[in-house]
């Protein structure tokens, strides 16, 4: 049997989930089960670098300690989808485009991890898992995770 899965990128929301250690915590024990799942279906999950970075800073100010080990970990079930020149360009491009349309996602004097993200999501052809659809699907597809169920098994 040959899997086929979707391609996913983790938006900083439902990262803080995977990386919370108590499962106990609401969406904890489900996003987890919602990962394994995909991972099993032969989905590939990307865990952006824009999006750790967010998650590492106020775990880090917060001295979260378990949720940074668990941080550090999730490389080892997920790939770890560094930046790029080219992908701090496009970014810059998308910024300028939603600027140019109205759609403002931060202030104009922000580094802005939205477009950040896209273009992350973009280089990968993935669709964005995120908790804050409306101003991600301005640059490609997002969805929230609940609504990605994991792909039924493909037969070969």
């Amino acid at each position: 049997m040959r899997l086929m899965g979707s391609v996913l990128i983790l938006d900083s929301t439902p990262l803080s989930l995977l990386a919370h250690p108590d499962v106990k915590q609401p969406g904890v024990l489900e996003i987890r089960a919602w990962l394994e799942a995909h991972l099993q279906r032969g989905s590939t999950i990307y865990l952006p670098e824009i999006a750790d970075y967010e998650l590492r800073r106020e775990l880090i100010r917060a001295n979260k300690l378990r949720s940074l080990r668990r941080l550090d970990y999730l490389p080892q079930e997920v790939l770890y989808l560094p930046l790029d020149t080219p992908t701090v360009r496009r970014a810059a491009e998308l910024w300028a485009k939603a600027r140019n349309a109205g759609h403002l996602t931060a202030s104009a004097d922000a580094l802005d991890a939205d477009v950040l993200l896209a273009a992350q999501a973009e280089s990968v052809g993935a669709t964005i898992v995120t908790a804050n659809v409306a101003h991600l699907a301005f640059f490609g597809q997002a969805e929230r995770w609940q609504n990605l169920p994991p792909p039924p098994p493909s037969e070969s």
